[in-house]
C-alpha cells in the first residue's frame, strides 16, 4: 500500500497494492497492521455502502460534535471525491482537496475528523463504500452547501442532482464549531 500527502493537513489518498492475473484482481482495501504503520487509522466502526446515479451529488457532509473520519472508495464507476477542512483553528480552514475514485483506479481517500465530505457521480452509476472511525450519530449529522462560493469547490457537473438536505446546508461562514 502506498499512502501518498495531498494538499490537505491530513487528507490521504491509499493506493493498494494491486494484484492483477488473468481471472481478475486481488487488493487489500483494508489491513490494520498497514494502516498503523502508515499512520493512519487502524479501527474503524461501521462500513457504509452508497449506491447513485450519474450527475448525483452527495455532500459535504459531517457530523459534530462526534467528528466521524471516512476512508472512501469507489467500488463500482467513478466519482469526484471532495474534502474540505472545517476545523475552526486550522489555517487551511474551508480549502478544499478533490480526485477522482474509481474501480479503475482502486484509490481511497483518507477524509479525517474535522473535515466535510461529498462526491458526485461521473459515470453512469457508482457504488461507494466508506469506513468510518466513529458510529453515525443522526441527532449531529450537519451538511454545508455543495455550492457555497466561500469554499468554491470546482464541480465537474454543471446541474447536479441533490437531496433536500443537501441543498440547504449551512454556509461555511454560518458555521457553530467549538
Amino acid at each position: 500500500m502506498e499512502v501518498r500527502d495531498t494538499d490537505l493537513t491530513g487528507v490521504k489518498l491509499v493506493i493498494p497494492r494491486v494484484f492483477d492475473d488473468p481471472r481478475g484482481f486481488f487488493l487489500e482495501s483494508y489491513n490494520q497492521r498497514a494502516f498503523a504503520d502508515a499512520g493512519l487509522p487502524d479501527t474503524f466502526v461501521q462500513d457504509n455502502h452508497s449506491f447513485s446515479t450519474k450527475g448525483v451529488l452527495r455532500g459535504l457532509h459531517y457530523q459534530y460534535p462526534t467528528w466521524q473520519g471516512k476512508l472512501v472508495r469507489a467500488v463500482t464507476g467513478r466519482i469526484f471525491d471532495v474534502a474540505v477542512d472545517i476545523r475552526a483553528d486550522s489555517p487551511e480552514f474551508g480549502r478544499w482537496f478533490a480526485t477522482e475514485l474509481s474501480s479503475e483506479n482502486k484509490h481511497q481517500l483518507w477524509v479525517p475528523p474535522g473535515y466535510a465530505h461529498g462526491f458526485c457521480v461521473l459515470s453512469d452509476y457508482a457504488d461507494v463504500t466508506y469506513k468510518v472511525t466513529t458510529l453515525y450519530e443522526p441527532s449531529e449529522d450537519r451538511c454545508i452547501r455543495w455550492d457555497d462560493p466561500d469554499i468554491g469547490v470546482q464541480w465537474p457537473i454543471a446541474e447536479p442532482i441533490v437531496s433536500d438536505k443537501d441543498a440547504k446546508g449551512e454556509l461555511l461562514k454560518d458555521l457553530q464549531l467549538d
